[in-house]
């Protein structure tokens, strides 16, 4: 665990929404422990050979995005975005943490990132 994002967790995520946060740090440890976790353009995010992924807090809630989300195969339906590359789960309360789905998808976003 990085220090940095210990920092900012205490700084930037309100207090009902802590919860998620260890939540998803646990779960990028178990999953990706080899990814390191640091600040990357002023939020927390975890690298590989690349960005892997970052969390975003905001008012209502966390999103947690994948940088290749794009190429992520989806069977829980919950990937949100527009976008040709990223995709993120947002999530409100701990009820919106599924662990099966996001370890599901950060061994795929570890896969596209030792693809290159």
């Amino acid at each position: 665990m990085s220090k940095e994002v210990d920092e900012f967790v205490k700084a930037k995520v309100r207090p009902e929404h802590q919860d998620i946060v260890a939540a998803l740090r646990a779960l990028m440890r178990e999953t990706a422990p080899d990814a390191l976790e640091t600040i990357s353009y002023g939020i927390p995010a975890w690298r590989g050979n690349r960005i892997l992924a970052v969390m975003n807090p905001s008012k209502s809630g966390i999103t947690f995005s994948f940088s290749r989300g794009a190429g992520i195969i989806d069977k829980y339906g919950l990937l949100e975005g527009v976008g040709k590359v990223s995709k993120h789960v947002k999530m409100k309360s701990m009820k919106d943490v599924d662990e099966a789905a996001l370890k599901d998808y950060i061994w795929q976003a570890l896969a596209l990132d030792a693809t290159g």
